[in-house]
């Protein structure tokens, strides 16, 4: 395995080698109007490129507000290759989550044309470079003329890899893993860190901007953020793409980021939405890609495991939308492997025992907890008197909305509760003062 470290116009770029010398090419960078002919770019819900297969699957309630990318040939040169998952929330969270698929990409390029005219840099160029990206991605929300994103927002994770080298940078909970041999069998390593707002460093920055950080009393495991003058609305993350009404109350857009150096034991790369980890652990999850006998289906294997224990494990509630991106790091994306392994034979331990294979990482990878965001009990009365509040609150933020955007609520399903709970209620006074 590798070594993980926490670490208006067409944007032209010079790329490199593994070497690391200029290989005289320039690459003219797409306009957002040509994104959907670009070759070696996948970003339908079920598709696969040279190096990878992605699929999503709507939940059980709304629109499917999961987005994701493959862009084979980033940069204009064969061995990069940038990946990503985008999970929206709030009543536009869907545009959201497509708005950062499309617009990231272009924003990191720009981002690399002002730090140094090529792709060989180092480490921590790349850190700064996805900084600026994530931070012009923000803005360009902000001021967006038609996105309304004042209670709607959106994860990133995102990887990109440059020969033998991952760079990474994420917000929120949705998580990069990857699969690793390891003697005879496959380990699962974490390569980012579920950014919740119970997280320590998390939580002190959020209260130090007045912001509150709590979990309610139907679901003690799910800490929350709201604002400080206002039960609402409940964010289940600390850094996100919009939710504008929290960024003044310690929620941030600013990437945690990480590089790993691959070796020849490093197999693959999930990307997933928590809606995959929320009901699979890493290892489940990489045992699932391992053992899928086809390449171009094992991120649609993975999807249908997942929305399988959903309805094994709350079987009362409404299944979260799923998306999955699996990075084949050999680039053999067309190779259909014989497997004596089955679906039907993986065995899926979800108590946590001792044998667990992600505790023997604990040197290895971040130390962290699984998403647990899923609300158990329905029902309840305390949640029966917030949905009429969300549903009576959905006009706030002003700008038109879609039909489905008018009876929405945080809490009608586990596809809108694991991230958000209700909108914010402003009275005339506070808006006044706003």
């Amino acid at each position: 395995m590798g070594n993980c470290v926490a670490s208006g116009g067409a944007t032209t770029v010079t790329a490199a080698g593994e070497d690391g010398r200029r290989r005289g090419r320039r690459w003219k960078a797409p306009r957002e109007e040509q994104l959907g002919s670009v070759p070696g770019r996948i970003f339908s819900n079920d598709g696969r490129s040279r190096t990878a297969a992605v699929f999503t699957q709507q939940g059980r309630k709304g629109v499917n507000q999961d987005a994701m990318l493959v862009w084979d040939g980033f940069g204009g040169e064969e061995d990069v290759v940038l990946c990503g998952v985008f999970d929206g929330h709030g009543p536009h969270g869907h545009l959201v989550a497509r708005r950062v698929r499309d617009a990231l990409p272009l924003k990191l390029m720009a981002a690399v044309r002002e730090s140094k005219p090529g792709l060989d840099m180092a480490a921590a160029a790349w850190r700064k470079a996805f900084a600026r990206a994530y931070k012009a991605m923000d803005k360009d929300l902000r001021s967006h003329a038609t996105l309304d994103c004042f209670c709607s927002g959106s994860t990133a994770v995102t990887v990109l890899k440059l020969g033998s080298d991952l760079y990474m940078a994420n917000i929120g909970d949705s998580r990069a893993v990857l699969g690793s041999r390891d003697g005879g069998g496959m380990v699962a390593v974490q390569l980012t860190v579920d950014l919740k707002p119970d997280v320590p460093s998390e939580a002190e920055r959020i209260k130090k901007c007045r912001g509150r950080v709590f979990a309610l009393q139907d679901e003690p495991e799910v800490p929350r953020v709201w604002l400080p003058f206002d039960d609402a609305p409940g964010l289940a993350m600390a850094r996100a793409f919009g939710d504008f009404c929290l960024k003044d109350y310690g929620v941030i857009s600013v990437p945690e980021f990480f590089h790993w150096s691959l070796t020849e034991k490093d197999q693959f790369i999930i990307l997933a939405s928590d809606g995959v980890w929320d009901v699979l652990s890493n290892q489940e999850a990489v045992d699932i890609v391992s053992s899928s006998p086809s390449r171009s289906k094992a991120a649609r294997s993975l999807v249908e495991a997942a929305a399988r224990e959903w309805k094994a494990k709350y079987p009362t509630s409404k299944t979260d939308d799923c998306a999955v991106v699996c990075l084949y790091l050999d680039g053999k994306m067309d190779q259909e492997r014989d497997s004596t392994a089955s679906m039907d034979n993986i065995s899926l331990d979800y108590e946590g025992s001792a044998a667990d294979p992600n505790e023997a990482q604990e040197l290895q990878e971040p130390a962290l907890t699984r998403n647990f965001t899923v609300r158990t009990v329905a029902g309840s009365a305390h949640e029966k008197a917030l949905s009429g509040a969300a549903d009576a609150a959905v006009a706030v933020g002003g700008g038109a909305a879609c039909a489905h955007d008018q009876s929405w609520s945080g809490l009608d399903g586990v596809t809108r509760v694991n991230s958000l709970v209700q909108l914010p209620r402003f009275s005339e006074e506070k808006a006044a003062v706003g």
